[in-house]
């Protein structure tokens, strides 16, 4: 899960914005959970985790704030073990929709403010909701999109912020290079915004309207979904 869904994870919380503090509860940690709670804690935040499986527990003792073996569908079990008084929980149970449905119905029932959960399918996805899931996550598809751009086209990096807006890392097309951002037309011809601009052996750095690029030269764009794909279509 990339830095920035965890930032808005923790940051909008729920209509009423509440301010997240303590530990995040990760529960599942498999390999998508396990990345979870190692990004959260190289971030800074403290994280509770939380799996079945004793073995699991004891494999990230040594790098987790909290690691704790509990039934996770059992609201009394996730009660003793401290997730009753976190104020973001991410469910990441991969295998066992059921058992994905029933720990997300516990949460609820505690009283977690701040419920994400990891879903396999659509339909996977609208039971968490309906019981009471706030966010739910698609890694499986999301990462299948961002492969499918990486490999089709020249894009180095595509972010999704949203169903409609994208951030993507591409090398600078040849036909803006030599000519200032405000006399390229990109916006007019693209409608994309090139946000920053890496240049070789230099750092990356904002673009302004007099920034002239280089073949060579990096750059981050941001638009809607298909202004960028076109943009960005090698064959444009």
């Amino acid at each position: 899960m990339p830095e920035k869904i965890l930032q808005t994870m923790l940051q909008s919380i729920s209509p009423d914005r509440i301010k997240h503090e303590g530990e995040v509860a990760v529960i599942g940690l498999g390999r998508f959970g396990s990345s979870v709670a190692y990004t959260l804690i190289d971030m800074g935040y403290e994280v509770l985790g939380i799996d079945t499986n004793e073995q699991i527990v004891q494999d990230h003792a040594d790098a987790l704030t909290h690691v704790v073996q509990a039934d996770t569908t059992n609201p009394k079990a996730l009660k003793q073990v401290g997730a009753a008084d976190v104020v973001t929980a991410v469910v990441c149970i991969g295998i066992g929709i059921e058992a994905s449905v029933l720990t997300v119905t516990a949460l609820v029932d505690l009283g977690v403010k701040n419920i994400w959960a990891k879903a396999i399918t659509g339909a996977h996805g609208r039971i968490l909701q309906r019981v009471g899931a706030h966010h739910v996550v698609y890694p499986e598809a999301e990462m299948g999109k961002r492969v499918a751009h990486l490999i089709t086209g020249d894009v180095l990096e595509y972010v999704a912020l949203d169903d409609d807006f994208v951030i993507v890392e591409m090398t600078a097309p040849p036909e803006l290079s030599g000519v200032a951002l405000r006399e390229s037309g990109l916006r007019a011809e693209y409608k994309v915004t090139v946000v920053c601009v890496k240049q070789a052996g230099r750092q990356f750095t904002y673009a302004d309207p007099e920034t002239v690029l280089s073949p060579s030269d990096l750059i981050v764009v941001a638009g809607h979904r298909e202004d960028v794909n076109r943009f960005a279509d090698p064959d444009r």
